[in-house]
């Protein structure tokens, strides 16, 4: 190998220190470039001088680089050469913007005259046109290499070629010139590779080069994202024509690499950790004192770094809503399962965790045992109960403690109110349960739990249980003046079927606190099943809308036996000693439609089932309803069973033909009409016998909301439409009978009632009790309400449209009733 100068030596010294990377080929083009310049100008580039090369001499040295051919002793010289001085070659250094401003060499009368000689220079033109190559922005219109496996190198401008010094340009030269040889070796290859920049992309298949441009595409986002960010800071514009947002790129100066600022060439000083996307502008921006290095993102860097920001986002998520869900349950737990401190899950038996006999899943533990137990009675569970109880309570000094005996109810009937819609819903008594768009078909708790889904059923059900009815609902049914409680429940508190969608269990365990409370207050219950296993009338509270499946259909006798096997495990449970005092009435079927099902067959049915609740050792009175038939028509039928007593619902609002009654009307029925077939059907040669009336209340219209079916509208203003024509008004059955019929005062605040039709109304409810008292007593419909208020016995007692207490009634049907109409109470409302 030929040797080198001294300097060269220098030169390459140099730029070790400065942390550059040199290839074989450009040290050739020093030294070749060294040996054919002048020696004026190879002294003074050796000693340092900023003496400037002339651009005829730097367009002679860049004609010698890129025509001379790959000599033979090139080709000889050992591989290993550039392998040690790339091993031995330091770090490279990491540059700092420079903050002090750059001043141009000063003009001199020998410049001026290259200038002037440059722009003369024809030939010199013609050189440099041909040393020009496509640029990588020719390549995307279209344009073929020449050689196809050569460098694409964009092409020089004069104004990138105001070199300070023949040092400076020889350095640039060799870092930024590729040199072109005829013959393709594998070390050209590798230089050639090496020499690739992100604007000069040499692909080698298909599949490369569309990696290579999705990753440029990239790139170039990043430095849109970069430079948008920080302009306020750089304060640069890029110009169009030379903007790296495209594939064609500016080479820096000499002047700019010299002084370290050529952050974006690769090989160049700075290049290291830094962004390949930078035009010759960063040159200006460094004068203005603006220039901000761009860092150098590595794209599989940038992949992970993204991927570790989105695990991060996902990881602050689920803390936050872990965190919200603690705090929730710990607040929940605090508020409504006091009765659990001291305990843990772990003395929950594992199989039985998440289970309804499970205290932790409770809405609320308040007057529950939450000591496990899975002992049943009647294969139903006691979990929550206490196992001590106190019958010497006595409703109010009208009535008898429970551990007394009651005496004959003909004689001392019952006064007592129901808890509809609690454990049973009805739509018309909580309709925010309903309220959904028509369109979806939510009418009934079938459909309700249906459409809510297993497990926002179970936690929307179990909270109307825990706040429909609390403790204080008993102890103000008491301080009314009222003795019994009629508890509406559905038969999958003990049981679901086939794709029942109920909540299973829950409301059982409600059912038997529901009865400690009432035990607390001195209260009796009549326990009513309201829903039975394929529907016994096929309206909504008793769980389905529709057809009746009950003894009925396809399915009659299977849900026939479903409902015999419920009272089975029933009896057994309410016939504990600790329910023979509290519990006076047993219902067998709320509101059979005899009208629609076959008579003999309900009567098997309660021939059976009352057979059977006896034999469990129930000593409560046994109920059964009379099935819309007419008291008259009961008469002889079900006898010879001791304790059997008829249920009547009686309601003037719900037949077309007693809803257009007036005012003075519907009272004086209540007092007439009702008293007289109370006693025909008290006397068994005229009626069945003992007779109770577990429903009425003193609404004198169908408005209510709900009431009469979801959306099946209401006989008032003639818009109620059933499907069944004989049945259905769609005609006003106001008692005005016309246009002028409405619901708004009926549904309207109490508050806003009228003196004159609130002593109808209290005048309308003291007649019913004086006629049902005529028999076994009776249960209003219902305790509350949340928007009927005259179906609410606690809204009517704060509205003082009920006696202060049940027992005290001002009106006994013993004085002429008053015609309203004439005291000024409209008809229509």
């Amino acid at each position: 190998m030929a040797p080198r100068d001294a300097s060269a030596s220098r030169h390459r010294e140099s730029e070790r220190r400065q942390g550059h990377r040199k290839k074989s080929s450009r040290e050739r083009s020093s030294r070749r470039a060294a040996e054919s310049a002048p020696d004026a100008t190879r002294s003074g580039t050796g000693s340092g001088n900023s003496q400037q090369l002339s651009l005829d001499a730097l367009a002679q040295l860049n004609d010698y680089n890129t025509s001379r051919p790959v000599t033979e002793s090139d080709q000889d010289r050992p591989r290993d050469a550039g392998k040690r001085r790339k091993k031995a070659r330091p770090s490279r250094a990491e540059y700092k913007p420079v903050n002090h401003d750059y001043e141009p060499p000063a003009a001199t009368p020998t410049r001026e005259r290259r200038k002037r000689d440059g722009s003369r220079d024809v030939s010199r033109e013609a050189r440099r046109e041909r040393r020009r190559r496509p640029t990588a922005t020719d390549y995307e219109r279209g344009h073929e290499s020449p050689g196809g496996d050569r460098r694409r190198r964009p092409a020089y401008t004069d104004d990138e070629r105001d070199y300070d010094s023949p040092r400076r340009e020889r350095r640039n030269r060799e870092t930024h010139a590729g040199v072109e040889t005829d013959r393709e070796t594998p070390r050209s290859r590798r230089r050639r590779k090496e020499a690739v920049t992100d604007g000069e992309t040499d692909y080698e298949s298909p599949r490369k080069e569309k990696r290579h441009r999705r990753a440029a595409a990239t790139d170039d986002e990043e430095v849109r994202r970069d430079k948008t960010r920080g302009q306020d800071k750089t304060k640069s514009t890029l110009d169009p024509a030379t903007s790296t947002f495209g594939l064609k790129r500016r080479v820096v100066s000499g002047a700019a690499m010299e002084e370290g600022r050529a952050a974006a060439i690769r090989g160049g000083a700075g290049s290291s950790k830094h962004s390949s996307h930078e035009s010759y502008d960063s040159i200006a921006r460094a004068k203005d004192g603006y220039y901000e290095e761009q860092p150098f993102v590595n794209k599989k860097k940038r992949k992970w770094m993204i991927i570790g920001a989105v695990a991060a986002v996902l990881l602050i998520i689920i803390i936050a809503v872990a965190a919200v869900v603690s705090k929730k349950n710990s607040s929940s737990s605090s508020k409504d399962n006091s009765s659990l401190d001291g305990m843990t899950e772990s003395d929950i038996p594992t199989a039985a965790r998440g289970s309804y006999l499970d205290p932790f899943t409770w809405y609320t533990t308040d007057d529950f045992n939450v000591t496990y137990t899975n002992q049943t009675v009647g294969d139903l569970p006691i979990m929550g109960l206490y196992t001590d109880w106190d019958d010497s309570t006595q409703a109010n000094d009208k009535v008898a403690a429970l551990n007394d005996d009651w005496g004959d109810y003909s004689s001392t009937p019952a006064r007592g109110v129901n808890l509809g819609g609690w454990l049973s819903l009805e739509p018309f008594i909580t309709p925010s349960l309903f309220n959904y768009d028509s369109k979806l078909g939510i009418i009934d708790e079938y459909t309700l739990c249906t459409f809510l889904g297993a497990k926002k059923a179970a936690a929307t059900l179990e909270k109307h249980y825990a706040t429909f009815v609390t403790e204080s609902t008993f102890s103000d049914i008491a301080a009314a003046g009222l003795d019994h409680v009629r508890i509406p429940y559905s038969y999958w508190a003990v049981q679901t079927y086939d794709n029942d969608p109920y909540v299973f269990r829950t409301s059982w365990r409600y059912l038997l606190r529901g009865i400690e409370w009432a035990r607390k207050y001195g209260l009796r219950v009549n326990l009513d099943l309201h829903a039975l296993p394929g529907s016994q009338n096929g309206w909504n509270h008793s769980g389905r809308q529709g057809e009746v499946r009950w003894l009925n259909g396809t399915d009659g006798d299977t849900n026939a036996q479903r409902s015999l096997d419920v009272h089975d495990r029933l009896s057994k449970f309410f016939a504990q000693d600790r329910y023979r005092n509290i519990i006076t009435f047993y219902g067998l079927a709320n509101e059979p439609k005899m009208t629609s099902i076959d008579v003999s067959a309900v009567l098997d049915w309660t021939t059976k089932s009352f057979e059977l609740v006896r034999a469990n050792g129930m000593n409560a009175n046994i109920v059964f309803g009379d099935g819309f038939m007419g008291l008259a028509n009961w008469q002889g039928k079900l006898t010879g069973m001791d304790g059997l007593v008829l249920d009547v619902h009686q309601y003037v609002i719900f037949n077309n033909d007693q809803i257009i009654y007036t005012h003075q009307k519907k009272v004086e029925y209540a007092c007439d009409g009702w008293t007289q077939q109370t006693d025909q059907s008290m006397d068994t040669s005229t009626g069945f016998g003992p007779t109770m009336f577990a429903e009425w209340s003193q609404a004198d219209s169908d408005c209510a909301k709900h009431l009469t079916n979801v959306g099946w509208g209401n006989r008032w203003e003639g818009t109620y439409d059933s499907g069944n024509a004989t049945l259905d008004a769609l005609t006003p059955k106001c008692p005005a009978q016309d246009s002028t019929c409405s619901c708004d005062e009926a549904n309207g605040d109490v508050g806003s009632y009228s003196d004159t039709y609130k002593k109808f109304l209290k005048m309308f409810a003291e007649a019913q009790m004086v006629s049902f008292e005529k028999g076994w007593g009776w249960w209003y419909w219902t305790w509350d309400t949340e928007s009927a208020p005259l179906w609410s016995y606690k809204q009517g007692l704060a509205a003082g449209i009920l006696p202060t207490k049940a027992y005290e009634k001002e009106f006994e049907c013993d004085s002429d009733v008053p015609d309203f109409e004439a005291s000024g109470l409209s008809e229509t409302f």
